[in-house]
């Protein structure tokens, strides 16, 4: 008798097209450790390579610009990692996983540098926030190509004042840039809708 699947292994390595990036080897373990829904998985694999190519963007569109690459991958690999105590977060709304997920990171080792993208991804406005959180919180947008132009308009001013370019110039190319990663959108809502809540 063949065994079933491991549902888990599949939204974490299954080939797609156009490709998805893996999520970094940490999170992999973490999101087995913890035995994660398939869906959460498929989710986070989608959005952490949406935010790899707006890294590789920005850092070619505003070399003078410091970003964090590696807090930003990582904060799109778990954002929503609480949504693994919340189930009913990963099929509708809610909040609880926001401040669970950062405290989940943190029992597991995870400094609060790190851990705080849980809980800052749907808060965008806060005074402290950073050029990292503002990414991974597009990121979590533009996977299913939907865009917040109060969070846009926030990474225009960190552009601008790096690059001395105009506003303008800036709004126009991020536009572009969010536009082309939203058209594939409905690949990447296909894939982690293919993958149940419950494994």
């Amino acid at each position: 008798m063949t065994p079933p699947p491991d549902l888990l292994d599949q939204a974490l390595h299954a080939p797609t097209d156009p490709p998805l990036r893996p999520l970094p080897p940490q999170v992999v373990g973490l999101l087995r450790t913890l035995e994660a829904p398939p869906r959460l998985a498929a989710h986070l694999r989608a959005v952490h390579d949406v935010a790899f190519q707006l890294v590789e963007w920005l850092e070619r569109r505003c070399p003078e610009l410091a970003v964090n690459r590696e807090a930003v991958l990582f904060g799109a690999a778990t954002h929503d990692i609480g949504k693994a105590l919340h189930l009913d977060e990963l099929s509708g709304p809610g909040s609880a996983h926001e401040e669970a997920g950062r405290e989940l990171l943190s029992a597991h080792g995870f400094g609060p540098d790190l851990a705080r993208f849980a809980g800052t991804h749907a808060s965008w406005t806060a005074s402290d926030v950073t050029l990292e959180d503002l990414l991974v919180s597009t990121a979590d947008k533009v996977w299913k190509n939907k865009r917040v132009a109060e969070l846009e308009d926030l990474l225009v001013v960190r552009l601008t004042r790096a690059s001395g370019r105009q506003p303008w110039e800036e709004f126009l190319a991020l536009d572009d840039l969010l536009g082309r990663m939203g058209d594939g959108a409905e690949h990447r809502l296909a894939y982690q809708g293919a993958f149940p809540v419950h494994a």
